[in-house]
C-alpha cells in the first residue's frame, strides 16, 4: 500500500532583502530573459544570485549533469540563500536526480520553487527530504514577462500566510463535490515518467494538480489510464487540471479534452476541475504549495481552492 501523505517540513518565508539563487537543472536559457527574470525580482526587493556557468551549455542542456548537479548542491547548502528558483524546465533533470547526493537536500530544507521538467524534483524533496516545495513561476518563463507571475499566490505561500483562497484561478467545475487533501502533483508526463523509479509518486490522500502542455488529447488519456492503471487515482480526493494549453489534435476536433479525461477520472466519485493556471500558463502564474492541506468545493461552474495551513514558517 502507498505511503499516505503527512506533515512537512516548512522552509523559512521570504522576505524583503533576502537572497533567492537561481539554477538551471534541465534545458540551456537565454542570457536576456535571465537578466529580465532577475530584474523583476529585484524591482520586487529581493536580492539574486546564480553562478556564471548557468549560462552554459551541453547538447540542449544547461551545461553538464555535474555542473548542474554541482549548481544545485551548492544553493542547498549556502547559509545566505533563502530560497531557490528555477530558470526554466526543458528537458534534464532526472540527471540531476540520479547524481546528486540526498543528505545534501535533506539536512538544508530551503524554498525550492519549479514546474514542468522540475515536477519530479518537487515531488521527490516533498517525498523523500520531507519539506514543502512549489510548483511556481520560473526566472526565464514567467518573471521575464510583465504579467507572468501571480503576486497574491507567491506571497501569501512564499510569505507564510496562514490561510488563503486562490482567487482568479480560470478554474471551472466539471464534477461537483469537496475534498481536502495534501495538494500535489505538477506536469502530466513528467509525473507518469517517476512510475517505476526510486522517485515515483506518492498520492494517496491527496488534492492532485495535473497539468501539461503541447499533448494531444489521445496522449493526455493514455497517460492518464497509465496513472489509474497503476493504482495512483486509488485515494485522491479531487483532482484539478491546470490550462492545458495546447493540448488538442486539430483546430476540428469534435471533442473536448474534458470529455477525455472524463471517460477516465469522472466515477472515481471525487470533485473534478479545470482551467488552473499555473505551471505552463497563459498569464499570471499561480504558485502552489506542495506538500500542505487544502481543501477543494466544485459547485457547478465554480471552484474554491483553498489552502488550510502556512507553506512557510517566519
Amino acid at each position: 500500500m502507498p505511503t499516505p501523505q503527512h506533515s512537512r517540513i516548512k522552509p523559512q518565508a521570504l522576505r524583503a532583502g533576502d537572497t533567492i539563487g537561481i539554477i538551471a537543472p534541465a534545458s540551456d536559457l537565454k542570457g536576456d530573459l535571465l537578466d529580465a527574470g532577475c530584474e523583476q525580482l529585484r524591482r520586487r526587493g529581493y536580492q539574486t544570485v546564480y553562478l556564471e556557468s548557468i549560462l552554459e551549455r551541453d547538447l540542449y542542456f544547461a551545461g553538464t549533469v555535474e555542473r548542474r548537479t554541482r549548481e544545485l548542491e551548492d544553493m542547498f547548502a549556502r547559509d545566505d540563500i533563502r530560497a531557490i528558483f528555477c530558470a526554466r524546465g526543458g528537458y534534464g533533470s532526472n540527471y540531476v536526480m540520479d547524481a546528486m547526493r540526498p543528505s545534501t537536500v535533506l539536512s538544508h530544507p530551503k524554498i525550492f520553487a519549479g514546474y514542468s521538467d522540475l515536477t519530479p524534483l518537487l515531488t521527490a524533496f516533498c517525498d523523500t527530504a520531507e519539506f514543502v516545495t512549489f510548483h511556481a513561476p520560473m526566472i526565464t518563463k514567467d518573471f521575464a514577462l510583465d504579467d507572468g507571475v501571480d503576486w497574491p499566490s507567491f506571497d501569501a505561500a512564499f510569505g507564510g500566510q496562514q490561510s488563503w483562497e486562490i482567487v482568479d484561478s480560470g478554474a471551472h467545475g466539471v464534477v461537483d463535490g469537496s475534498a481536502e487533501g495534501i495538494m500535489y502533483g505538477g506536469c502530466l508526463s513528467l509525473l507518469v515518467a517517476t512510475i517505476g523509479t526510486p522517485h515515483e509518486i506518492r498520492t494517496r490522500g491527496t488534492i492532485l494538480f495535473i497539468e501539461d502542455v503541447n499533448t494531444k488529447p489521445y496522449q493526455i488519456d493514455r497517460m492518464l489510464m497509465h496513472l489509474k492503471l497503476a493504482g495512483k487515482f486509488e485515494g485522491v480526493r479531487g483532482i484539478i487540471f491546470g490550462e492545458m494549453l495546447d493540448c488538442r489534435q486539430n483546430a476540428q476536433q469534435a471533442y473536448s479534452l474534458e470529455e477525455v479525461v472524463l471517460r477516465i477520472i469522472g466515477k472515481l466519485g471525487i470533485p473534478v476541475a479545470f482551467g488552473l493556471r499555473s505551471g505552463h500558463a497563459s498569464r499570471r502564474n499561480i504558485t502552489l504549495p506542495i506538500g500542505i492541506q487544502a481543501a477543494l468545493d466544485v459547485r457547478g461552474s465554480q471552484v474554491r481552492l483553498n489552502f488550510l495551513e502556512a507553506a512557510t514558517t517566519p
